[in-house]
């Protein structure tokens, strides 16, 4: 039998070698193979997804479900309400109020009254028209601020409650209100400087509001819940509210009614004589509360906007300057309490002399005199104050300044304090060694000095100012914020002379500082201030034998000299003896002292 040439090539039917069938190649691009192909993705991309769903729905559930949560969770704050600020006697004299924001959903307006068969508007129109005498705008205005895609819009802010609970009882969808708090101030300005004021955003700005914050102002609470899409509350969502904790009640020690009388009265006396400016302080020397601080220009905390920036700060402890003649007070009791001098001690006073080569003379021309301690003060005398102050070391003298609480903050806790300058004894060089002496070549400030000077009025214990008393307890009792300090400074015997020497040193006939029917210590300053003003003061206290009112009254921005007596004596006279009734402090009958001024 013959063979074909493939059989004798070894090739089978398929045309392969060894004789096998021969085995179709596949291709990718034939139906078959894609459908294949594409059934392996299919089943790829389905496991995927499947395991995907199992880890979602499954294992991971809880946390998709919170993520979901936190999404369409929304929080507003509660603003808790700052304190009242009271006076001594529980008066009103800072306060806050609610109100609301009033704010709207746009996105909701629509539906405003869909369903109303009777409705012959709906929507965001009839919406705008019921809404818009609530709100105190034009009709046009309020369809204006109600139309759009907005999710959250504020309409009108720091509203009264009166106003929210009107705009609320339209059931307008998509309107709501948050609380809010409002700062009033019921007595005006009186008091302004030492209230200080709060910000439109309720953040605390200046005096007690500022360094008394932390009492004040409370903790903010919160409130949570769950919105839709269109902004609408979830009825069956998460919902959690956290109380707001308002804040603590602060109790002054300023009388308002004393706080008014000074503001007035400082007032008057800065006009009188043509100042710039004015402080007035009333104080008890033996508790150390401040029972008016008051100043001139003053402003109204309720519209601390209205005013300049520097009459918005407390110039009573703000403002420094030399105390002038008042100061030789200091010197004077450092002379008694070292036993340097003595009440009738003896000196020769000429109006002008040379200390080291430096010339000293007196405010006024005078004859040569010849003048006791006493004299000395109750002249006013530079010269003579010199003489007495020679016989101490300037330390010593500089170390009885800083015990009297000069050259550093009183402690009052109010802010924008300055502690005025007290140099070194050692930096005393040239002319400031002697004009220290009588009340140049430092600085003060209105409060410290009324305080120092009130040192003598309490038996020579200087005791720090203060005018908060403390909080107020729910039942309206006062939690104390801890006792003021207190420090001897001098014996109470000197302190006692030095009352003495200033009893002597007011005329009762002449000067305009006396008060009717109670015996008065006090002396008048008057300094120059670098640019040609001066300052004038008068410091004292009552009744003289049985002292517990302190008052000072102070000047600022005079064009020409004109002395403390003079300027500030009668304004003294008044506040202190407004004072002394306001207090129910009752005249003691004993007369003021004379002692001998001349020997």
């Amino acid at each position: 039998m013959s063979t074909s040439r493939s059989e004798r090539a070894g090739r089978g039917p398929g045309g392969q070698r060894g004789g096998g069938h021969r085995i179709p190649r596949a291709r990718i691009g034939e139906p078959a193979v894609r459908h294949r192909l594409l059934l392996c993705m299919i089943m790829v991309a389905v496991l995927a997804l499947s395991g995907r769903l199992v880890w979602v729905q499954g294992l991971d559930a809880s946390a998709r479900a919170q993520e979901a949560i936190e999404q369409r969770t929304v929080t507003r704050s509660i603003p808790a309400l700052r304190g009242d600020i009271v006076d001594r006697h529980g008066t009103t004299l800072a306060s806050s109020v609610q109100r609301y924001d009033l704010w709207v959903n746009q996105m909701q307006v629509d539906q405003y009254l869909q369903n109303s068969r009777s409705a012959e508007e709906t929507g965001v129109p009839a919406a705008a028209a019921e809404l818009a005498p609530v709100l105190g705008w034009s009709v046009s205005d309020t369809e204006e601020a109600l139309t759009g895609d907005r999710g959250f819009v504020y309409l009108l802010k720091n509203v009264e409650p009166a106003v929210r609970d009107a705009a609320l009882a339209l059931e307008i969808p998509g309107i709501g209100a948050d609380p809010v708090a409002d700062r009033i101030y019921p007595a005006g300005s009186v008091g302004g400087n030492i209230l200080g004021f709060v910000g439109d955003d309720g953040a605390a700005l200046a005096g007690t509001e500022l360094s008394f914050d932390d009492t004040l102002r409370g903790t903010d609470g919160k409130t949570q819940y769950e919105r839709g899409a269109g902004g609408q509350i979830i009825p069956t969502g998460k919902r959690e509210t956290t109380d707001a904790v308002d804040g603590s009640d602060l109790v002054l020690t300023i009388d308002r009614d004393l706080q008014w009388k000074a503001q007035q009265i400082v007032a008057g006396a800065v006009e009188d004589v043509g100042g710039s400016g004015g402080s007035a302080v009333a104080l008890n020397a033996r508790t150390g509360e401040v029972l008016a601080l008051a100043d001139y220009p003053s402003y109204d905390p309720n519209d601390f906007g209205a005013v300049d920036d520097e009459d918005r700060g407390n110039r009573s402890i703000s403002k420094v300057f030399e105390p002038g003649s008042t100061g030789k007070l200091f010197t004077i009791a450092a002379a008694l309490e070292e036993g340097t001098a003595q009440v009738d001690s003896q000196y020769e006073i000429p109006y002008e002399t040379s200390f080291d080569g430096h010339r000293i003379k007196d405010a006024r021309y005078h004859e040569d005199q010849r003048l006791t301690l006493a004299g000395v003060l109750s002249n006013s005398s530079n010269v003579g104050t010199v003489q007495i102050s020679e016989e101490m070391e300037p330390q010593i003298r500089h170390d009885y300044l800083t015990a009297f609480g000069l050259g550093q903050p009183t402690g009052v806790g109010l802010p924008g304090e300055s502690a005025g300058i007290v140099h070194p004894a050692e930096d005393w060089t040239g002319r400031t060694r002697y004009t220290t002496a009588f009340g140049q070549g430092y600085s003060v400030n209105a409060l410290q000095m009324t305080s120092a000077v009130g040192t003598f009025a309490n038996q020579g214990v200087r005791v720090d100012p203060r005018v908060v008393a403390g909080t107020r307890e729910d039942d309206g009792s006062v939690r104390p914020l801890g006792e003021p300090a207190s420090t001897r400074v001098v014996s109470a015997e000197t302190a006692e002379t030095v009352a003495e020497l200033m009893d002597n040193n007011i005329d009762e006939e002449e000067s305009g500082a006396a008060v009717t029917g109670y015996a008065t210590a006090g002396k008048s300053g008057t300094a120059q201030v670098p640019g040609g003003t001066y300052t004038a003061s008068f410091i004292g206290f009552a009744p003289a034998d049985d002292p517990e009112i302190v008052v000072g009254v102070f000047v600022f921005g005079l064009n020409s000299f004109i002395s403390g007596s003079r300027a500030a004596g009668p304004a003294f006279s008044e506040l202190m003896a407004f004072t002394l009734q306001n207090q129910g402090i009752a005249p003691t009958g004993t007369p003021g002292r004379e002692l001998e001024n001349e020997w």
